[in-house]
């Protein structure tokens, strides 16, 4: 199968919402940048936890503050990523998981006044 036909049989299988549409988060909720150290560290979306893709499940499960009921919004560079991670966090137990399509390009694209 192509990538391009796994990819949306994923995102048919989860929760995605555009990250333009972000909502304020509550203090229950955690936004994580699953992108590389490099791209973490030129530019986040302001409060995001750091857990890239490759070792996202392994460092959730070090993190007792996340339970599975605690609302997950994940985010990379422009969405297929954070699509993957949030598939793979569903298959964990994670019942509220979120993956924001369009990712940082998206928001960095909407938000250029906040950029360093």
């Amino acid at each position: 199968m192509p990538l391009a036909d796994v990819l949306q049989s994923i995102k048919s299988e989860i929760k995605e919402l555009a990250i333009t549409e972000l909502p304020e988060l509550g203090d229950d909720a955690v936004l994580i940048d699953v992108r590389e150290t490099e791209e973490f560290n030129a530019g986040a979306l302001p409060g995001a936890l750091h857990l890239s893709r490759g070792t996202l499940e392994f460092k959730l499960s070090n993190m007792p503050e996340i339970t599975p009921d605690t609302p997950v919004y994940l985010y990379c560079r422009s969405g297929n990523r954070s699509a993957y991670a949030a598939r793979s966090l569903q298959e964990l137990g994670y019942k509220n998981v979120t993956s924001l399509s369009g990712g940082y390009v998206a928001w960095s694209a909407a938000h250029p006044s906040t950029l360093a």
